[in-house]
């Protein structure tokens, strides 16, 4: 199988979810599965495998980082092994890029466990879900495991803004939004200089903060997934046009939303002819390291 080769590609999906293992366990409880069905108005949509996914985005001419999200500690829910999505990212690398999520609540083991996957399994990333795995990003239980990452000279990618997990669920499930709050993540961009850092999603209702960190400090970026184009803000467009246009990724949130009809919408969006492959392909290049430049 070749390598992934970014000039083959039209885009970089830095925003992709492995939701069923290959047992058919769930990276979520059928509660908050189905509460973020609802939230999104995917109802009954499939939960593909890996090996699904890397046809799905293979056919599209198209790369993809997959995750899962560990938050045993919160939700008592067991994860899908980090291993397991290594795995089959491996065998299909000429499409498919691996990022791991580890809770922060693991500690020692938590940090030697982000160093295995980097050197052994060839994880290129990380991901945080601050609402679901129930801590604060500027929380000092973290910081072992940030450490790590930025020595390891990988991403860390975070999820901001409102979520579709518990939506509609009383309580929301238990998930608190205010963990996911942009400005939380810039006291991590000040104790790790060099970590590189990604905020996923338009971050209603701290859009405007989410801009800031990101025009403020150099190494923090913008994914726009989670959202169809045609309902980003205004001045997210704006920055993404401008302040931003080398730091802004194309993100689709698949399953639940899948890239098709993110691209269609993106299609509509007043964007310069000179960003458009920044925001699709170029920039999450140079951010994982798949190109020179």
């Amino acid at each position: 199988m070749p390598s992934l080769d970014p000039d083959e590609l039209v885009a970089i999906d830095v925003h992709t979810h492995a939701e069923i293992s290959k047992d058919g366990h769930g990276a979520l409880s059928p509660e908050l599965f189905s509460a973020s069905e609802e939230y999104f108005k995917a109802h009954g949509h499939r939960r593909p495998t890996i090996e699904e996914m890397a046809a799905y985005y293979r056919e599209r001419r198209m790369a993809a980082v997959v995750f899962t999200v560990d938050a045993e500690h919160a939700t008592g829910h067991p994860r899908i092994a980090n291993e397991e999505v290594a795995e089959g990212c491996a065998a299909h690398p000429d499409v498919l890029i691996p990022f791991a999520s580890i809770d922060p609540h693991k500690g020692r083991a938590g940090v030697r466990e982000a160093r295995r996957l980097v050197e052994e399994y060839g994880v290129r990333g990380f991901k945080f879900h601050p609402s679901l795995q129930a801590f604060a990003p500027n929380d000092r239980l973290a910081y072992p495991l940030y450490e790590a990452i930025e020595e390891l000279g990988v991403p860390a990618l975070f999820h901001t803004g409102q979520t579709g997990i518990g939506a509609g669920v009383p309580g929301g499930g238990g998930i608190r939004l205010k963990y996911s709050n942009p400005m939380l993540v810039d006291d991590v961009a000040v104790d790790f200089p060099q970590l590189r850092i990604i905020l996923a999603h338009p971050s209603f209702p701290w859009q405007d903060e989410a801009l800031a960190v990101a025009t403020h400090k150099p190494y923090v970026h913008i994914d726009l997934s989670g959202w169809s184009p045609k309902y980003f803000p205004p001045q997210l467009v704006r920055y993404a046009n401008t302040l931003l246009k080398d730091k802004v990724l194309f993100g689709s949130d698949y399953p639940v939303i899948t890239p098709d009809r993110w691209l269609a919408d993106f299609d509509k969006l007043e964007i310069k002819p000179e960003v458009r492959p920044k925001i699709l392909k170029d920039n999450t290049a140079r951010l994982l390291g798949l190109t020179k430049s």
